[in-house]
């Protein structure tokens, strides 16, 4: 490997080990890698060998579009990540808490297990597909597709939070989850320019704060009324929110809330059965 894009470990606040050995390998505290010019299963590689090893959080710095990082990492540790990540960030995770300290591209949380990722900036398409567990919540837009085939087991639920607007197909074919949209930067009376709003949906909800134009509506979900347990519910996953990138929760909290549900659980089932 060059010498120019090789890991280093920068920071190691506490290096010794727990069963008497010299030390060289960390096994808590803070590391610190440099991912400029890396290729990606060489960081993604260092990754997985740190959380290996039991480190407690990695700081990625200089990353420029690397790919699939944090994949299949299942053991809690924090990632922190300065720069853009590339597509599928946190696919098939299972416990770490990613944070990004900027915008992320497509297919964050990808078939995601558990764990949470937080995106200071917008996030592109797919975000969450096929999420079965874990959070995600993002300070600005989204892009297209947004929860599709998101599903849920038991006590497990997905929940994606929005700050900003989604693109079109939000909640495509979804089966489980939550999706909070806050649109926190439409103007009083404007809806959301999101249009085919849960298409082929068939479990889980969507909370829209704000206007919804009811024209934009996948013709497979219904909107009703607010209960005592969705109120819970927005004011525990909209302070989490507030709490990460420093909004004000009375605020988005004091706008109403569309609740958007499926009709049926089998939207399609005509045309794969008699």
């Amino acid at each position: 490997m060059p010498e120019s894009v090789a890991v280093q470990v920068v920071v190691d606040t506490n290096s010794s080990t727990k069963d008497g050995s010299d030390g060289a390998t960390p096994r808590r505290g803070v590391v610190e890698l440099q991912a400029k010019g890396l290729y990606y299963r060489e960081l993604n590689d260092r990754l997985r060998e740190l959380a290996q090893q039991g480190v407690e959080e990695v700081v990625l710095r200089g990353v420029m579009g690397q790919r699939y990082l944090g994949t299949n990492l299942q053991r809690p540790m924090k990632v922190t990540v300065h720069g853009i990540p590339g597509n599928d960030l946190g696919a098939f995770m299972d416990g770490p808490t990613i944070e990004v300290l900027g915008s992320a591209q497509d297919g964050c949380g990808n078939t995601m297990n558990s764990g949470k990722i937080v995106v200071h900036g917008s996030a592109g398409d797919i975000l969450g597909h096929s999420m079965r567990g874990g959070s995600i919540f993002v300070r600005d837009d989204v892009g297209y597709r947004v929860g599709i085939h998101m599903k849920e087991y038991g006590a497990v639920r997905p929940v994606i939070v929005i700050g900003g607007t989604a693109q079109h197909f939000l909640g495509e074919y979804m089966s489980g989850g939550v999706l909070i949209v806050l649109a926190s930067r439409l103007g009083l009376g404007e809806c959301h320019p999101t249009r085919y709003v849960g298409t082929g949906m068939h479990g889980g909800v969507i909370y829209m704060r704000g206007q919804v134009d009811r024209t934009y509506l996948g013709k497979e979900v219904g909107q009703v009324s607010l209960a005592a347990e969705d109120e819970w519910l927005l004011q525990r996953h909209v302070r989490e929110y507030a709490q990460y990138f420093h909004a004000n929760a009375e605020r988005l909290l004091g706008a109403s809330f569309v609740k958007l549900v499926p009709l049926t659980k089998r939207p399609y089932g005509q045309l794969y059965a008699y």
